[in-house]
C-alpha cells in the first residue's frame, strides 16, 4: 500500500467519523427538541387553564368590591359565598407551576449546544427569564396572601361553612364547588365578627390583591405565553414536530 492510498484511506476514516458525530448530534438533538417540545406544550396547556382562572378570579373579587360598598354582611346569598370563595379562599387553580426538567437539562449540562439554530438558542433563554419573572411574582403573591388574606379569613370565614361540606362527603372544597355552584343546594354562610368588619379596609385590601394578580396575569404570565408559543413555533419548524 502506497502513502497515497494510505492517505485517502485516512482521510475516509475521518470523514466517517465526522459524520458519524454529526448525525449523533443532530439525532441527539432531535431527541431533546422533542422533549422539550412536549414540556412546552403541556407548559402552554397548563397556563392558558391558570390564565383563565385568574380572570375568574379578579370578577370574583370585583364582585366582592362591588358588593360590601352598599350590602348587607348578615344576610348573604349563595352568589356571595361562591365568589367569596373563587375571590380569596381559592388560591391553587390560579397558580402557574412550569416543568423545568428538560430546560434545566439544556441550560446545566451544555446540552444547548445541540441547537444550531440562534433564535432557537436565544428563545430558551427568553422563556428561562419569563419562568423567573413568573416564580418572583408568585412568590410576591403568596406574601401577599400571607400578610393580608391570610389573617382576614382566619377572622372571618365561617368554618361551620366548611363543616358542613365535609358532612355531604366533600373531599375539599375546591372539588366540593364544581357541583355546588350548579345545584340546588344551599348551606348558610356568615362572616364571623361582623361587628368588627372594615368595609372600606376590606375593599382597599382585595383591590390590592386583584391589581397584584391582574398585573402578574397581564404582564409575567402574557410574557411567557407569547415566548412559549414562538417556541414551540421554532421547535416544529426545526425538527418537524407536530
Amino acid at each position: 500500500m502506497n502513502k497515497n492510498t494510505r492517505w485517502r484511506i485516512v482521510r475516509l476514516f475521518f470523514l466517517a467519523e465526522y459524520q458519524l458525530e454529526h448525525k449523533i448530534e443532530r439525532d441527539r438533538a432531535k431527541e431533546l427538541a422533542k422533549s422539550f417540545y412536549e414540556e412546552l406544550k403541556n407548559d402552554s396547556a397548563g397556563i392558558a387553564e391558570k390564565y383563565q382562572k385568574r380572570i375568574e378570579m379578579e370578577s370574583s373579587l370585583q364582585y366582592l368590591m362591588n358588593y360590601f360598598k352598599d350590602s348587607s354582611i348578615t344576610n348573604l346569598s349563595k352568589i356571595f359565598v361562591v365568589n367569596f370563595h373563587h375571590g380569596v379562599m381559592f388560591n391553587i387553580p390560579t397558580v402557574f407551576e412550569p416543568r423545568m426538567v428538560v430546560l434545566e437539562q439544556l441550560k446545566n449540562s451544555g446540552s444547548l449546544r445541540y441547537f444550531k439554530n440562534n433564535e432557537l438558542q436565544k428563545l430558551v433563554g427568553d422563556i428561562s427569564v419569563a419562568i423567573q419573572n413568573v416564580n418572583e411574582r408568585k412568590a410576591i403573591e403568596a406574601s401577599y396572601r400571607q400578610t393580608y388574606l391570610t389573617p382576614f379569613i382566619i377572622k372571618h370565614y365561617d368554618s361551620d361553612f366548611e363543616s358542613a361540606t365535609r358532612k355531604m362527603g366533600a373531599k375539599n372544597l375546591i372539588e366540593f364547588f364544581r357541583n355546588y355552584e350548579t345545584s340546588d343546594i344551599e348551606i348558610p354562610f356568615k362572616l364571623r365578627k361582623a361587628e368588627d368588619f372594615d368595609a372600606g379596609e376590606t375593599n382597599n385590601m382585595l383591590s390590592l390583591f386583584a391589581i397584584t394578580y391582574r398585573g402578574s396575569r397581564t404582564l409575567q404570565f402574557q410574557k411567557y405565553i407569547e415566548v412559549n408559543a414562538e417556541l414551540l413555533k421554532l421547535l416544529r419548524k426545526e425538527y418537524h414536530l407536530k
